[in-house]
């Protein structure tokens, strides 16, 4: 069964609605464990495209995608 488009926004209003309602230090921890939630995902999927590095060689690899995108994100794709 397929959500419905009034489903989905009804979802995402609700979203916002407990996003307004935290407060500033809510809204921190929640950035910050967002943060560490995409960083386990893209480990994920850098162990997928290395199969058998170890950790330390992964975490390298995120480091360096980290700074690509601060790089990007600061117009300076060099």
């Amino acid at each position: 069964m397929e959500p419905t488009p009034e489903l989905i926004d009804d979802l995402y209003r609700e979203e916002i609605l407990r996003a307004r309602a935290m407060s500033p230090g809510e809204k921190l921890f929640a950035g910050a464990r967002l943060f560490d939630y995409a960083c386990a995902i893209t480990l994920a999927g850098i162990r997928h495209q290395h199969p058998g590095i170890d950790d330390q060689q992964a975490l390298e690899i995120l480091r360096q995608r980290l700074a690509l995108a601060r790089r990007l994100e600061e117009g300076n794709d060099e």
